[in-house]
């Protein structure tokens, strides 16, 4: 079939306009890929940049965990100090131990205030080489004349701190209220003394001038030690 002159013409041109296009289309991608090139070299080194901060950050870590121990180690040491002082001043305390039944001059006498009250007062001086505590309450027991042995209750009183220097001097008392009757039927002989936190005992006479005991010895008492200065 015969085509005229101008089809083959515009046929060639639209050709050439395709091929172009091609061509185009071709370059666009071939920059495309170029790009992506770039763009993954400056994600790598976002990345890199990313894992040298985060190297940093470990780094940053590293020092602030010294750190703490380093705390730690302080803290110990403050631990230690206070329990060393706190050691210390337990053993200074301890250096002074309690007043010791063979160190004690141990001596009653009457004292009574006035005729119905009784009160004997019960001396122990410390005769050591070192300051000892007599705190607390003695162990009292009364022995009367059939050789029964009576413990003496406790007086409601708080104990004081006693210590005793060498050559210091403590006393206790003990209480009851005068029979005036003559009929008393306490006849008492003997003191058994046993000084605070000790479990050897001293036998003392009973004064001779105490005034007799009115009821039984249960209604006698014991208050505790305290210094004469």
């Amino acid at each position: 079939m015969h085509r005229p002159r101008s089809f083959w013409g515009n046929t060639v041109k639209y050709t050439r306009i395709a091929a172009l296009a091609a061509i185009s289309v071709a370059a666009s991608l071939s920059l495309t890929a170029c790009g992506g090139d770039d763009s993954g070299k400056d994600s790598s080194s976002k990345g890199s940049s990313s894992s040298s901060s985060s190297s940093s950050g470990s780094d940053s870590d590293s020092g602030s965990q010294s750190e703490a121990g380093d705390a730690k180690a302080d803290s110990g040491q403050d631990t230690k100090a206070n329990t060393d002082a706190a050691n210390g001043a337990a053993e200074t305390s301890s250096k002074v131990t309690f007043c010791k039944t063979e160190d004690l001059a141990i001596d009653a006498q009457d004292a009574a205030p006035d005729e119905a009250s009784g009160r004997i007062d019960i001396t122990m001086i410390n005769r050591g080489s070192t300051t000892c505590s007599a705190t607390g309450f003695a162990g009292v027991d009364i022995k009367d004349e059939d050789n029964t042995s009576n413990p003496i209750e406790r007086g409601h009183a708080q104990p004081r701190v006693t210590t005793l220097k060498p050559g210091d001097a403590a006393v206790f008392n003990l209480a009851y209220d005068i029979d005036d009757s003559g009929e008393s039927l306490a006849h008492p002989t003997n003191i058994l003394v046993t000084p605070p936190n000790e479990t050897h005992s001293v036998t003392l006479d009973w004064p001779a001038s105490a005034g007799d005991v009115k009821g039984a010895y249960t209604d006698v008492q014991v208050y505790p030690t305290h210094t004469t200065k």
